[in-house]
This record gives C-alpha cells, sequence and structure tokens, in this order.
C-alpha cells in the first residue's frame, strides 16, 4: 500500500469522518464529517472538510499554507517553502492543527505509520463500501489501529480506524476512504488560493471555526 501510493505522483479522493468524544458524564457522542483531497506530488495539496461545526479549507501551493475557515470568512497563512511534508509538519507542530488521516498522504507513509508499533497482525479479509479489502491491525503503547486496504493492483487504504488507550471508553477516528482517482493530473488552479469576497486575514490562534466538535462542547476527545 504505501509503495503504490507514494508512487502516485497525483490524486484525489473523497472521505468520510466520525469522530468520538467521551463527555464527562460518561456519555459517547459521535461527530461526522466529509471531505475532498487533491494532491499533486511534492508541493501541492488542497484539502476540504465540511461538518455540523466547520467547513474548513486548507491550501498549499509549494509556498505558503492557507487555511480557510468558511463559517466566518476568515483566513490564515503562514510561508512554508518545500514539501508537502514539511507543510503538514509545521501546521502540526507550529500551529496545533493535528490531522489523524494526515499521514496517507505523505511521501514516508510507512515510516510514519510503523513508528512505535509494538504488535502487527493480519486479521483477514473484509468488505469496505463493497470493495474486498486486507484487513491489519496494529498496536503501540497509547493506540491501536487498523487499516483496511483495497485487494487488487491498486493496493489503496480504504478505512482507518484509530482507538485510544489512554481515555475511558476508548474512543475512536474513523476515516473511510473513496473514490480515488490517480489518472490525470489535477487542474493547478485548485492549488491557487483566492481569498473570498469580505474574508478576513487572521492569525492561526483566531481560527476558532475549524474544529470537528461544537466550540461550546465540553468533551474529553480521542487523542
Amino acid at each position: 500500500m504505501s509503495d503504490y501510493v507514494t508512487s502516485q505522483q497525483h490524486f484525489s479522493l473523497k472521505y468520510d469522518v466520525d469522530l468520538e468524544v467521551i463527555t464527562p458524564q460518561v456519555e459517547k457522542l459521535q461527530f461526522s464529517s466529509s471531505g475532498e483531497a487533491t494532491l499533486s506530488r511534492p508541493d501541492k495539496l488542497r484539502v476540504a472538510r465540511a461538518g455540523g461545526y466547520a467547513d474548513v479549507e486548507l491550501i498549499f501551493d509549494g509556498k505558503t499554507v492557507t487555511v480557510v475557515g468558511k463559517h466566518t470568512n476568515v483566513f490564515a497563512q503562514f510561508e512554508s517553502p518545500g514539501s508537502i511534508d514539511q507543510a503538514l509538519d509545521r501546521l502540526r507542530t507550529e500551529h496545533f492543527i493535528e490531522m489523524p488521516g494526515a499521514d496517507l498522504l505523505l511521501s514516508n507513509i510507512y515510516d510514519e505509520l510503523v513508528a512505535g508499533v509494538i504488535e502487527a497482525k493480519h486479521i483477514g479479509r473484509g468488505i469496505v463500501d463493497g470493495i474486498e479489502c486486507e484487513h491489519l491491525a496494529f498496536r503501540n503503547q497509547e493506540t491501536d489501529w487498523q487499516l483496511w486496504v483495497e485487494v487488487g493492483e491498486t493496493p489503496v487504504p480504504r478505512k482507518y480506524v484509530i482507538t485510544s488507550k489512554t481515555l475511558a471508553a476508548a474512543p475512536q477516528y474513523t476515516l473511510r476512504i473513496k473514490d480515488w482517482q490517480t489518472d490525470a493530473p489535477p487542474d493547478a488552479q485548485q492549488f491557487t488560493f483566492t481569498a473570498p469576497q469580505g474574508a478576513k486575514a487572521v492569525e492561526f490562534s483566531a481560527l476558532t471555526d475549524i474544529g470537528e466538535l461544537p466550540p461550546s462542547a465540553t468533551v474529553e476527545k480521542e487523542q
């Protein structure tokens, strides 16, 4: 899977996310969102996600990372000349924006996924959205995670589940990936940011509408 995905110079996909949280009353809730991503290696990326509490887009043109909060019509930017890997790392380490499924977009997928793994196994086969997949399971100190990889000549990831072992009731993050397209290069205009009419530039700390949870939620989030 890692070799196949990283060998694709261009691809696009759509995805659905389910994020579980545990309330102080030990009630498990699930929040859902959907989105799409377009990538052109080594330095072009566009990812969009919409849910009940956020409508957000990330655009990277090889020089600048832009995150747009569409609900409040604001955007934040930082300079990041270099690769997609470097841009995503800066987004996480310098601006504290986590993208749990972003490991699958990196040029070193295998190294990122298996870092810290203490146990791995092949469970068997399963069906995800009507597609036969190999079902793999992994463990590290803080999480268990599972991966479903399409069987055949296009071994793309179809489902990715991360289960926290450090929180009560073991909440999960579930990513379902569909509509993989690897044939034609994407339109270069997709990676060009044009500020919406009336949009305001803000600092990253002021982006309040980009999370997958309601801003007022008092819940313990899956890490």
